[in-house]
């Protein structure tokens, strides 16, 4: 448990410093952000016509409101925790190559959930919306990646110990031998 907790916490903290540097910013981070939002907009023009795409900013062409998606709203940070855990977890790397990938497609399903709703939020009423960005959502997207995590450590191959005497045994015969 501890091993898990230190290489988790180190991880993280690497995944932390290389997304606050300038070339995964324009390289990675805000791509990712401008798409989420661009498949938000593709989304919502099923049922409503009335958006727009400026970049990082979503707009209704009805009424003007705007909301713009910007680091910690779109989904990375939450992505990287979820990375750190599957990567300090002791597992096959095939296992966590596929636990990343489907991690990622499922919080970043939930994000895009997010962000539809908080846009029509925002348009409704500000007080839910403001109570919804702040509180309600970054919940319900680390519980997301919590559930994630927990369903991903199911789907592992169970490791059986070698039949034999269990490490308390096999001390009290060493012990004894030992006393003769």
């Amino acid at each position: 448990m501890a091993r898990f907790f230190i290489l988790f916490v180190v991880i993280l903290a690497a995944l932390f410093a290389a997304e606050l540097a300038a070339p995964v910013q324009s390289a990675l981070v805000v791509p990712w952000t401008q798409a989420l939002v661009r498949i938000s907009a593709d989304l919502i023009t099923f049922f409503d016509p009335r958006v727009a795409v400026f970049g990082n900013v979503l707009q209704s062409t009805a009424n003007g409101f705007a909301l713009s998606v910007r680091s910690g709203c779109n989904g990375v940070e939450a992505a990287m925790i979820l990375i750190a855990a599957m990567l300090a977890f002791p597992a096959s790397w095939k296992h966590r190559v596929i636990g990343i990938i489907a991690g990622l497609f499922a919080v970043q399903l939930l994000n895009i959930i997010r962000v539809i709703s908080l846009f029509y939020l925002g348009q409704w009423n500000m007080t839910v919306f403001d109570w919804a960005h702040s509180y309600l959502w970054p919940a319900l997207i680390m519980l997301d990646v919590l559930i994630v995590w927990m369903i991903w450590i199911r789907t592992l191959p169970r490791v059986y110990s070698a039949p034999g005497p269990s490490i308390a045994e096999a001390d009290a015969s060493l012990q004894q031998a030992t006393a003769r």
